[in-house]
């Protein structure tokens, strides 16, 4: 290797996801914000959470310019906004973690007054996403439209 270059990353899901959005081909897709892609999650631990996936990739918050880095959390609490109006949730549970996919996305988590008293308080990872409804459009379609519908506003 040459002193001063760095090896390519390895693709990511991340990197696929943002791609088959680029395409129009990825089916839990919700919309473009400025800063990149919200779809929803493949797994619906909390009913309306979505990811906001950055494009271009990049590797984590802080490779971004403070300006496009502004325009990410803006957009990341944007979609916030648009979960609280849409599915009713009490608050909005955010993440940036990028341990077990090493490119940036933020999880934007709902989370309801009405959850269980004994996982009300649990942070989301505690929860059993395997058991968790995978997006499928008939179950989520409506959810997804009318969050896009939401996040429209900010194209």
């Amino acid at each position: 290797m040459i002193e001063g270059t760095a090896m390519p990353s390895p693709p990511t899901a991340i990197d696929s996801m943002v791609e088959r959005c680029r395409r129009g081909e990825y089916p839990p897709m919700v919309g473009r914000m400025p800063s990149g892609w919200v779809v929803m999650g493949e797994r619906q631990v909390f009913a309306g959470y979505c990811l906001l996936l950055p494009d271009p990739v990049v590797p984590h918050l802080n490779a971004l310019s403070e300006r496009a880095r502004g325009q990410f959390l803006g957009d990341m609490t944007r979609l916030g906004d648009g979960l609280l109006s849409v599915v009713g949730a009490l608050r909005i549970n955010y993440a940036v973690f990028g341990n077990l996919e090493p490119a940036l996305h933020a999880h934007v988590i709902p989370r309801f007054a009405d959850e269980p008293a004994a996982t009300r308080t649990a942070q989301p990872w505690a929860f059993d996403w395997g058991a968790a409804p995978p997006f499928s459009e008939s179950a989520h379609g409506r959810l997804r439209a009318d969050i896009g519908a939401h996040i429209e506003r900010f194209r």
